[in-house]
């Protein structure tokens, strides 16, 4: 929503949209929403005076360079005008403003190692991390408003999926009675690959307002075994737990603490009763093998 006088990048100009409006970043723009869960609060920007509706608030963001993937350009530009340091936040959800051949993205992300945010270019009067519920009480920048009503009822909620993999391996004719473990692992695996990916999930997964629809979440991935199954690693984006004793337990007891934390889960299972016991504790939204086993094929294409 912001750039600077001089054209840097084939990306630092002005286009015109569908709509009629100019806006700033001939391959769109992006920007980071990063919320801190300690201070709870997000790091905003107030805009100096000469930008886009200038001496208003907003997030650290600007032009897209050419082939530049959102997520990356809105970090980069988050770390050009605010100095946010490398692998400081982890982006949950961005949500996509589209205006007719010209899009801004914004990353929400959870920051994972604290920092303090520095002026580090001539776009900002200042820099604050403001709490969650005192947002409004700033001169917002017109678009940032109108996003921050959408997107502040889910900036706090972690999204997690759950998988029951003894339920979705079992529906897999690969052998797994087998070698259940070996084809439990292969899973993993799968979800693992699709995380690296950064492929995501869609809002419509999570049950999520169709004002999200353009965007994507990027959840925990929960992974819980039983039986000859235990004894799998957790890796970098899947956490594996083994259930000591009954499987459904353990997935009842990681949904109910998702639910105490105020986070946004999904159970994947086909178990009916699994899915009314899940929901009892918060985490009403389930999803059947086959749909996690879809995404996992859309993604491997």
């Amino acid at each position: 929503m912001g750039g600077m006088s001089d054209l840097r990048d084939p990306g630092d100009a002005w286009v015109t949209a569908a709509d009629g409006n100019r806006y700033w970043g001939k391959f769109g723009a992006a920007g980071l929403l990063a919320h801190d869960r300690e201070l709870d609060a997000i790091l905003m920007q107030h805009r100096v005076s000469w930008s886009d509706h200038g001496n208003t608030w907003g997030i650290p963001g600007g032009a897209l360079n050419q082939g530049e993937a959102a997520i990356a350009g809105a970090i980069r530009e988050s770390q050009e005008e605010a100095g946010v340091p490398d692998d400081a936040v982890t982006p949950r959800y961005t949500h996509v403003l589209e205006r007719g051949g010209w899009a801004y993205t914004t990353v929400v992300a959870d920051v994972k190692t604290p920092f303090t945010p520095e002026i580090t270019d001539p776009e900002s009067h200042a820099l604050e991390w403001v709490p969650v519920d005192a947002v409004e009480e700033k001169a917002l920048h017109p678009a940032f408003a109108a996003t921050w009503q959408l997107l502040r009822p889910i900036v706090r909620r972690t999204p997690t999926i759950f998988v029951d993999a003894a339920n979705v391996v079992g529906t897999v004719p690969d052998g797994w009675w087998k070698d259940r473990k070996g084809s439990t692992e292969r899973l993993r695996d799968r979800i693992e690959a699709h995380a690296r990916s950064g492929a995501g999930v869609r809002p419509a997964f999570f049950d999520m307002p169709a004002d999200l629809h353009g965007g994507l979440v990027f959840p925990d991935w929960v992974f819980i075994t039983e039986s000859t199954a235990r004894g799998i690693s957790t890796t970098e984006n899947v956490r594996v737990i083994d259930a000591l004793t009954s499987g459904d337990d353990a997935i009842v007891a990681e949904a109910q603490a998702l639910t105490e934390r105020g986070g946004l889960g999904v159970v994947v299972t086909s178990d009916a009763e699994l899915r009314v016991r899940c929901a009892a504790v918060g985490v009403e939204t389930a999803r059947g093998s086959k749909q996690l086993l879809d995404l996992l094929d859309r993604s491997e294409r």
